[in-house]
This record gives structure tokens, C-alpha cells and sequence, in this order.
């Protein structure tokens, strides 16, 4: 009787533990003047970690999104405005290739038949009223031409893809 106690308690820990480390469903992420709702990103098309935690790196993506938003949002809003997001699909630049046994983890494979793709819907909200909404589906088909810096930071063409929709569709409705 004790070890069936014990076997319990310790498959009700574990599966406690299991629950709090579940991301929520429509995680949520603010800097400064952005706020963005992640509807949904289980069904996101596709956002695979290839060798992190999914959950983890799902935080990374959302919170490195949000941040770079926010830096070109900042130069484009007035100092009383706000962009609200809530972004029902994402499609990262590059696709997920199994290595089979070459090396733990799968490769993203960034070729130009692969763009960043993004959707969802936005409002900007001057004293809590708004005055700008609409939706959008971006896809950055020439996202590998052009003149590129040799930069590495992580989703660089998503967040180059995001701040030329602001600079282009919200600045001049401003």
C-alpha cells in the first residue's frame, strides 16, 4: 500500500511538473509601445526549433520579435500611440531538413523557395482609441536578394520583413 502512495504521488509530480511547463495557448508579449497576442502556435505553419526546446525557443521567437518590432514602431508612432498585434501564422524563412543520424539535431535549409511568411491583424490605438486596423499576409519573396549585411542575428528576415510593412503601410497613414 505505501508503494502505491508513493508510485502516485510521484506520477502526480511529475505530471504537475509536466503542466507548468507547457507553454499557454496564446502567449502574449509587450515591449514598449507593442503589444502582440500569439493566437494559436501550435497551428502556426511553421515555427520548428531545430535543435532547442520547442517551447523555449518559441519564447525566443515571440520575445525577439516583439523587441525588434518595437525598436521601428518606436520611430514611427507618435509618443501617445500603440501597435496591437495578434498574429495568427507564422512561416519561418528556410524549411526544417532531417539529418538522419548526421547529427542530433534537423537543419533549417535557407533557400529562396522558402520566404517568411507572417499573418494577422493590427490596430494602432491613439489614447486608447483606434484609429488604424486592418489585416495582413506578408511573404518576402526576394527576402535573399538584394545587398545583405553578414549578420547573424536570429529571424532577420522576418523582422526585416515586418519593419518594411511599417515603414511602408503604417508610417504614411500617420
Amino acid at each position: 500500500m505505501k508503494i502505491q502512495s508513493l508510485l502516485l504521488a510521484g506520477v502526480l509530480s511529475c505530471s504537475a511538473a509536466w503542466a507548468a511547463d507547457e507553454a499557454p495557448v496564446n502567449p502574449v508579449t509587450e515591449d514598449g509601445v507593442v503589444k502582440i497576442v500569439w493566437q494559436s502556435p501550435k497551428d502556426f505553419r511553421d515555427i520548428k526549433s531545430s535543435g532547442e526546446i520547442q517551447s523555449r525557443y518559441e519564447k525566443r521567437l515571440f520575445e525577439t520579435l516583439t523587441e525588434n518590432i518595437n525598436k521601428e514602431a518606436a520611430k514611427v508612432l507618435k509618443p501617445n500611440q500603440k501597435l496591437e498585434m495578434t498574429i495568427t501564422d507564422v512561416d519561418l524563412a528556410g524549411d526544417m531538413r532531417p539529418t538522419f543520424g548526421a547529427t542530433a539535431n534537423d537543419l533549417r535549409i535557407i533557400k529562396d523557395i522558402y520566404p517568411p511568411r507572417i499573418t494577422f491583424s493590427y490596430q494602432v490605438l491613439e489614447n486608447d482609441k483606434v484609429i488604424i486596423a486592418g489585416d495582413e499576409k506578408l511573404t518576402d519573396m526576394g527576402f535573399m536578394g538584394g545587398i545583405q549585411s553578414l549578420s547573424d542575428k536570429p529571424f532577420m528576415y522576418e523582422t526585416k520583413m515586418l519593419t518594411d510593412w511599417l515603414k511602408k503601410t503604417i508610417a504614411p497613414q500617420l
